[in-house]
């Protein structure tokens, strides 16, 4: 499990380092809400390509180590001539998980996937914009909108539901089940 004092510090030694980095999944909404609300197995993040290669060198000082590569993994050359993953999750000694993915700004400031073939889904300039807290310290994140988007398309898990219910009751976004029932 991955503590808010776990999360806040994982996020710091990385932005400590000029590493951006944005937030998603449970704890990016999370930090939205400005408190936790259900226990996080990992951290969720999005990184510039670029910042891969330095983001991992800084982990495993820290003790990370892969553990496993996501399905979508595309391994690619970033700017500095670096073989890279795309999309993985890191795992220290004591059981945290980091779940990283890949994206390069293009020149309108909206983030593509690193880890996609097509060009299908991007994190808009608008989408990354998000701003939150974690036990007190704030942090970049997507926004509740862009939370919405990367949670459509597939059949969500209860604590995944729940999430986007309390951004609704929060921030009044609109959310589709798979089910095609909407959430007002």
């Amino acid at each position: 499990m991955v503590s808010a004092k776990d999360a806040k510090d994982l996020y710091r030694c990385l932005s400590d380092k000029g590493i951006q980095i944005w937030l998603t999944g449970g704890w990016g909404i999370d930090a939205l809400l400005g408190k936790e609300t259900r226990p996080h197995k990992d951290l969720d993040a999005v990184l510039l390509l670029d910042d891969m290669v330095r983001m991992n060198e800084i982990l495993s000082t820290a003790g990370y180590v892969l553990k496993d590569l996501w399905s979508e993994n595309k391994w690619t050359i970033d700017s500095q001539g670096n073989r890279t993953a795309t999309a993985f999750v890191l795992q220290d000694g004591e059981g945290h998980e980091f779940d990283a993915h890949a994206i390069s700004l293009d020149n309108q400031g909206n983030g593509v996937p690193a880890w996609e073939e097509v060009e299908e889904f991007m994190f808009t300039k608008a989408g990354l914009a998000g701003n939150g807290k974690i036990a007190g310290f704030p942090v970049r994140c997507i926004t509740p909108e862009m939370q919405v988007y990367c949670h459509t398309g597939y059949e969500l898990p209860e604590k995944q539901l729940r999430d986007l219910e309390l951004l609704h009751e929060k921030f009044g976004v609109v959310f589709q089940t798979k089910k095609n029932q909407t959430s007002a």
